[in-house]
């Protein structure tokens, strides 16, 4: 098959070299890759959507590109669907009509027979005879399938050669063949047509000679030519956009006939043949270019029909562009040389000075080159400061924004100096005002001019540097005089020259010396004035820094020396005997537990799924997925297809370990082995990169299942032998908290564990104690008729803490609570005068600046020690509380009252000397009060009461000492950071941060902060890595810095004391797995985890089912799973009648 014509497929915009390899692409050979030097580009082999019929599409003949029956259109096999069915796609190597030719014949004399080798009806005939001048176009009759013409005009060379072009078309096809006739005269004049033979050519063939001859009405002429010669054509490097005139230079332009250019490019089967425009003289002619893509074409001259001049290369380029500008100011009055850096500069007109203000300037060119423009600015009388104007390049007739210009008024030069005093030699300053011109020393020329006689001289100088400074700038010229020419330096004058600016700069004024003169006594007697004054204010404010200084230093002489005494002899009065401490039951443990974000589960775990019409039915399918998940094979299978999957996020891989673990809950046994293996698979995963970081995060559903695995075997654990010292520490903690101010806002407390949670603005407070009066309230049984508790307050708490502290104390004597909640109670100050509401905000409260309002306190009502307040339940539908906001403050006042208190008297003077620092020593007061309960809580959890290890902690321990032997891994900190990871990371420092976990309480962020500190401390005993600690380090780390080297032992310890202990039997273990199953039967609606494992299974079903089709031995399972996925459909149409 003939090749077609060749098309542009893609075109770079960007001007860049690519690799002249191509690259097919080895997936779909309906791509190729082009590379470049910082891109690779994937591109399409054919442009198939460009042809819009059937006809086009074949007749095209690429065999990439083919009729889509199904869409009808012409696309790539691949884009075209049901392309595999019989006549579905088809391409020219497929079509009916793919070795369609044309056929001639001359049946009478001057006529031409044109058909094609398949008979069809013909919708379109063109004939064409080519010569190398024209192209006749003849009347063509078409008749069915075949058309015909007269040859009336008819050019025929000496050598019996004529050139003919033949094109047909029909519903489906369209042909084009060139053939060249030769010794066909007589065939065409006479019919003779025995010796006439005719071949396929390429189109652009002509037939040539060395003379012309016309046949016309019977008569031949014949016309000798001069033979025309070129030497030049310019340019040869112009735009896309095309040229509106070439020139061409050679000679004997005016002797010949017929001229024409023929452009030759890769874009195209068929040159461009361009006329002459304009015949100048017999040395030059012009030709204008059309516009076309980027390349290189071949480009001939050819005239009187003979052979093409010898080519010359013609670059089409890109449009040019700009990407700097140097310098890019100007003075007004131009003459500066700027220099434009770009590309394709070569094939620039000329640029463009754009003004608002007047018409465009276009500018002279200096030398340069294609990616660097030079040009002189333009003068604009009329500018301003600061004046910008574009620069445009002018290609034939389009205009190119390139950049913009900023021009300045003309440069101001102040005055000079002249030495002479080394005569020859000449050295000249001259003095100009700073400005944004940037100018170099290359720009200024600087001339002398002097008179000797009649004659004016000039000296020209040379421009040595130009220094700036911030008052004004400084041209340092010199010149070497040769010769013995004497000048009158009286006549002297001096120009600075640059570009079209020219002025002459005059002498430094005599006059100046007689200024400074005048004016130095009285700037001498101005110093002397104001250092006088200077000195006394200066010893004013010495005095006042001193005193300043004392106060500070007294302030924190008190503070230190009152947080020693408090470290020293501070002790914590915590109560021994906590009653019942409130666990949680176990069903609130493990859903807090297991979905620590997600609260809505615990409700739903709790109640029982709705009752269905057909009970059958829905068992059966619950029973036949519990069935399907209790298959080791499958689940395991699952789980991994799972974690494949893109979008199954950490959320979800942790969710469905939760909803294992529930529908599980009776089979501990089977959940165990489960975890044995999906925690060997993890070890095969991460053993060939990091084994050290095995279990360390939460990323896959194993991880999350081994937090639930030890929430539920240590559940019995830590109720028995962790829960009172936690419980412990957690009360003891509050109780310190509240010991101390709390600011109400913030939360924040002058005594805690955490420095982010320090109250270091506190002022002086002091203990109130009150009698708090408790009347009997129905809410309340227990209670007797009326009691009086005392409690103890402090000066600076607001009503509502006062209410926490008064409820509390209620509690701690009574051992169970008042019956009322915080915000259904309020207090009453009972005095003889009268009975008064204490409110944390009413009329009498102090509003601050900017409209903040200070929450009242008990000093704020001025109660002293033995006031007597009264508790009452409030009135429905009444609030006396607010709800705080950035609109009120307590302890913690704005920084406007900060300050305006420096400014007063006595006490208030001390807001200003608060450093935070001097109030560490609260943090380490805290920690040795609460010392002996953290330690306690912390050996209960790392020792073996009984020397025996709970069953869980000794089989999961003896499991990785195991898996580490067999993998052959000899570093035993490996081991060390697998238990570590395991067990006090997965579960205990989650209880030590979460005691709302265990505990029915309410956990506030204050204790949040604190026990983080705590579990820091508690994980790094546990850490292996030595604590390298400066004065710098964060104090949380400090707090404990002494203790983590004893516990670290403890810890090492408590790990060889583990795996010295005798090995457990497989038959203990089960044992213990089957007891704690039974423990909690009935504890979860399991048929609720059961469906929400079915959601997951569902919505990657497709991916669940390709996995158990390419494993072996699934085949009874995937028709399980398709009875399972059915009788849950039928479920759910039944749900909707």
């Amino acid at each position: 098959m003939k090749s077609n014509c060749p098309e542009v497929l893609y075109e770079i915009e960007e001007e860049t070299s690519i690799f002249p390899k191509l690259r097919l692409d080895p997936v779909n050979n309906n791509y190729i890759y082009l590379s470049s030097a910082n891109k690779v580009r994937r591109i399409p082999v054919a442009n198939c959507g460009r042809f819009a019929s059937e006809q086009e599409c074949l007749s095209a003949k690429d065999p990439y590109c083919g009729w889509c029956s199904f869409s009808q259109r012409c696309t790539l096999k691949e884009n075209c669907t049901h392309s595999n069915s019989i006549n579905g796609w088809y391409n020219i190597s497929h079509a009916p009509d793919k070795d369609l030719k044309i056929l001639l014949s001359f049946p009478a004399k001057y006529q031409v027979v044109v058909t094609a080798n398949v008979s069809k009806v013909l919708t379109f005939c063109m004939i064409k005879i080519v010569t190398a001048l024209e192209i006749f176009y003849e009347n063509v009759v078409l008749k069915n399938s075949s058309c015909f013409c007269n040859l009336t005009t008819l050019m025929i060379t000496d050598n019996d050669c004529l050139v003919l072009e033949a094109s047909l078309s029909s519903s489906s096809w369209n042909i084009t063949q060139t053939f060249q006739l030769k010794n066909c005269s007589r065939c065409i004049h006479k019919g003779e047509c025995a010796s006439c033979k005719w071949i396929h050519v390429s189109p652009v063939t002509t037939c040539q000679d060395d003379c012309s001859a016309t046949v016309s009405k019977g008569i031949t002429t014949v016309r000798k030519t001069e033979h025309i010669s070129i030497q030049s054509i310019e340019p040869l490097w112009i735009s896309t956009l095309g040229k509106s005139e070439i020139t061409v230079k050679g000679e004997n332009f005016t002797r010949a006939s017929g001229i024409k250019l023929i452009l030759t490019g890769i874009t195209g089967c068929k040159p461009d043949v361009i006329k002459v425009r304009n015949v100048l003289n017999d040395t030059q002619m012009t030709f204008a270019l059309p516009p076309t893509r980027k390349e290189a074409k071949s480009i001939c001259i050819q005239a009187n029909g003979k052979k093409c001049s010898p080519p010359m290369t013609l670059h089409y380029v890109s449009l040019p562009s700009c990407s700097r500008i140097t310098p890019n100011t100007s003075w007004i009055s131009g003459g500066r040389k700027i220099t434009t850096t770009g590309r394709n500069f070569n094939v620039v007109d000329s640029v463009i000075i754009s003004d608002d203000q007047r018409s465009n300037l276009t500018v002279s060119r200096c030398p340069g080159n294609a990616s660097e423009y030079h040009y002189l600015t333009p003068s604009l009388s009329h500018a301003t400061e600061g004046k910008v104007v574009d620069m445009m390049l002018k290609v034939d007739t389009t205009f190119i924004p390139c950049v913009k210009l900023h021009y300045h008024p003309d440069p101001v030069f102040i005055n000079y100096q002249l030495h002479t005093e080394l005569d020859p030699d000449l050295e000249l300053k001259i003095y100009k005002e700073n400005d944004n011109l940037n100018i170099s020393k290359t720009e200024v020329e600087v001339y002398l001019s002097y008179m000797t006689g009649a004659q004016t001289k000039k000296i020209w100088f040379s421009v040595q540097n130009i220094t700036k400074k911030p008052d004004r700038s400084t041209i340092l010229c010199k010149f070497k005089r040769e010769g013995t020419d004497k000048i009158d330096f009286s006549t002297v004058k001096v120009f600075v020259k640059l570009g079209n600016f020219e002025h002459e700069v005059k002498p430094t004024s005599s006059h100046i010396y007689l200024y400074v003169l005048i004016l130095l006594p009285i700037v001498v007697g101005v110093i002397i004035a104001a250092f006088i004054v200077t000195r006394y204010k200066s010893k004013e404010l010495t005095r006042k820094q001193s005193q300043q200084l004392e106060l500070l230093e007294y302030e924190i002489r008190k503070e230190i020396r009152e947080g020693f005494a408090e470290l020293q002899m501070d002790e914590l009065d915590v109560v021994d005997s906590f009653g019942t401490v409130p666990f949680l039951d176990y069903k609130h443990f493990a859903l807090r537990t297991f979905f620590p974000e997600s609260g809505g589960f615990a409700s739903i775990f709790s109640e029982e799924m709705p009752q269905s019409r057909d009970q059958t039915s829905k068992d059966e399918s619950f029973n036949m997925l519990h069935a399907l998940i209790c298959n080791k094979n499958f689940l395991v299978t699952l789980i991994h297809t799972l974690e494949k999957q893109k979008n199954f996020s950490v959320k979800d891989r942790c969710l469905f370990a939760s909803f294992l673990t529930i529908a599980l809950q009776t089979k501990l046994v089977y959940l165990t082995h489960i975890l044995e293996v999906l925690t060997r698979d993890l070890m095969e995963q991460s053993s060939n990169v990091q084994p050290k970081l095995l279990l360390r995060r939460t990323e896959s559903v194993v991880e999350k299942l081994l937090t639930n695995w030890m929430s539920v075997c240590l559940s019995g654990f830590l109720r028995e032998t962790i829960g009172e010292p936690f419980y412990l520490l957690v009360t003891t903690l509050n109780q310190r908290i509240n010991k101390g101010p709390v600011d109400a806002i913030t939360c924040k407390a002058l005594y805690t564990l955490n420095e982010d949670w320090l109250l270091w603005q506190v002022s002086e407070f002091k203990t109130v104690t009150v009698n708090i009066i408790f009347e009997k309230i129905p809410e309340n049984e227990s209670g007797d008729a009326c009691q009086t508790i005392q409690v103890n307050v402090l000066d600076c708490d607001t009503i509502g803490q006062a209410k926490e502290k008064s409820l509390q104390a209620f509690f701690n004597k009574n051992g169970f609570l008042y019956g009322l909640q915080l915000d259904e109670i309020g207090l009453e100050l009972v005095s003889e005068e009268q009975q008064r509401e204490l409110l944390d905000i009413d009329g009498s409260s102090e509003v601050m600046e900017d409209g903040i309002r200070k929450l009242n306190t008990i000093g704020h009502y001025e109660i002293s020690n033995g006031a007597t307040i009264k508790v009452f339940k409030k009135k429905a539908n009444t609030r006396s509380d607010v709800d705080y906001s950035d609109e009120h403050c307590h302890l913690i006042l704005p920084d406007s009252e900060a300050n305006k208190d420096v400014k007063g008297a006595g006490h208030k003077g001390k807001q200003k000397f608060k450093v935070k620092e001097m109030y560490l020593t609260k943090l380490l007061s805290t920690k040795v009060a609460i010392h002996s309960v953290v330690e306690k809580l912390f050996r209960s959890i790392w020792s073996l009461p009984n020397n025996k290890a709970p069953v869980a902690i000794k089989y999961f321990f003896d499991f990785l000492d195991a898996q580490a032997e067999s993998k052959k891994i000899t570093d035993p900190d490996v081991v060390h950071i697998w238990k570590t990871n395991s067990l006090p990371l997965r579960f205990w420092v989650n209880i030590l941060k979460n005691p709302q976990f265990v505990f029915d309480i309410k956990k506030t962020s204050h204790i949040d902060g604190c026990l983080s500190v705590i579990a820091q401390a508690f994980m790094d005993a546990f850490s292996l890595a030595e604590q390298t600690l400066g004065k710098e380090a964060p104090t949380n780390k400090l707090l404990y810095a002494k203790d983590i080297p004893l516990y670290k032992k403890e810890v090492k310890a408590y790990y060889k004391a583990i795996r010295d202990l005798p090995p457990l039997t497989t038959a203990e273990v089960e044992e213990f797995l089957a007891q704690e199953s039974k423990k909690h039967e009935n504890e979860f609606n399991e048929k609720v985890a059961l469906f929400e494992i079915y959601k997951y299974i569902v919505k990657y079903y497709d991916e669940i089912v390709s996995k158990l089709e390419r494993e072996r031995g699934f085949e009874e399972v995937q028709k399980q799973l398709q009875q399972v996925k059915a009788l849950f459909d039928e479920k759910k149409k039944c749900k909707w009648h």
